[in-house]
């Protein structure tokens, strides 16, 4: 498992439990916030357009919502890096076979 070097990733009971489920520890080296723009962009989307607008009343109200979030995110929001194109788009293009 790979992640950066945060506290919550640091604390001795993390790599203690991670460990115990025989799972080997990869970590990101200080300064190499750019490892994560992908995954944080992600969610500062997620935050920003449902988590914060949504004022959840439930656990079970918020795994739907973001449920709901990312299917819109994946399969209708267009995305400037993707050329305004939805990431399943980009993900899921079917290509014909080369017949030779």
């Amino acid at each position: 498992m790979n992640s950066d070097q945060s506290s919550h990733f640091t604390s001795p009971q993390y790599p203690e439990m991670v460990l115990e489920a025989g799972v080997k520890i990869s970590m990101d080296g200080r300064g190499s916030a750019l490892d994560n723009v992908f995954t944080e962009r992600l969610w500062h989307s997620l935050k920003y357009e449902c988590v914060y607008l949504a004022d959840f009343e439930s656990p079970k109200e918020a795994r739907a919502g973001i449920a709901e979030y990312f299917n819109f995110y994946n399969h209708k929001r267009l995305h400037q890096a993707l050329d305004y194109r939805t990431p399943a788009e980009v993900y899921f293009v079917t290509t014909t076979p080369v017949l030779i």
